[in-house]
């Protein structure tokens, strides 16, 4: 993907999770200071309590889109895990079998998170948090968009044939 288009494919997923981890650090410290500075401060004055509840509900949506987002893009990368024993002894055709192979795997794989995350959103949808009162949707789409981008970057790595090719 050389083009302006390809690259911001491959770049938004990396910002919006670089964003979301600066959002649940502050969160998350902001919860921290909230319980052990401002709730003794609004217990010696004897005032209402600074409600710091939506924190938990914040970090936890967070942590979601952050973990499967995460996903897609080690599959993007081609990050994930895979163990070479044995692969790097075949001949360069039965390395590429393997390759495309272990692409669809993962492209199923996250046609799979997506459709039972649609799912799983679909169903949820109707309930809302507790503290914030947002559609618990937003917990279950992050399998949705992880789910699609994992079946899109396996696709395109399917399509480009196996990293170090050209060697």
């Amino acid at each position: 993907m050389n083009s302006s288009f390809g690259r911001a494919v491959i770049a938004a997923p990396r910002v919006f999770v670089g964003l979301l981890v600066l959002v649940a650090i502050g969160t998350m410290l902001f919860g921290v200071f909230a319980r052990y500075v401002l709730l003794p401060i609004t217990d010696w004055f004897d005032i209402d309590p600074v409600n710091f509840f939506w924190v938990e509900e914040v970090g936890e949506t967070a942590l979601a889109w952050i973990t499967l987002i995460g996903a897609a893009i080690a599959v993007g990368t081609r990050g994930h895990f895979h163990l070479s024993v044995v692969v790097h002894r075949l001949p360069p055709a039965g390395r590429r079998w393997v390759d495309a192979a272990t692409q669809v795997l993962i492209a199923a794989f996250g046609l799979l998170v997506a459709w039972l995350g649609t799912k799983l959103a679909i169903m949820n949808s109707v309930l809302t948090s507790p503290a914030l009162e947002f559609s618990l949707a937003w917990l279950y789409l992050p399998a949705t968009v992880g789910g699609v981008l994992m079946a899109l970057y396996a696709a395109g790595h399917l399509v480009s044939g196996p990293e170090g090719d050209a060697e």
